[in-house]
């Protein structure tokens, strides 16, 4: 199997998607600091994944994820988690006046 994740950094509440052939494996890599992308952005909580037969189609989805609409398909579909735990916002210049 593969497995699509996404990671929630409790430091800056932004988000991490990846892909991985053994999702617990590389979660823990993801917690021990092993992983450059994340190891600054600790700690980090799972927050959702999927799982996929092929990994062309866990990579296919991984590249969605990563868009606009992957983004926003997450905060639809994780909108109870975000609730709980808010993403980072990015404050406009026009805000910070």
């Amino acid at each position: 199997m593969f497995y699509v994740y996404v990671l929630h950094s409790q430091l800056d509440h932004g988000l991490y998607i990846g892909y991985s052939a053994d999702l617990k494996r590389r979660f823990t890599e993801h917690e021990q600091g092993l992983s450059r992308s994340t190891a600054h952005r600790r700690p980090v909580e799972l927050a959702y994944y999927e799982a996929y037969c092929c990994q062309a189609d866990a990579e296919g989805r991984e590249r969605f994820l990563k868009s606009g609409a992957g983004r926003n398909f997450l905060k639809k579909q994780l909108r109870h988690y975000f609730a709980l735990h808010p993403l980072r916002t990015v404050e406009t210049a026009a805000d910070a006046k």
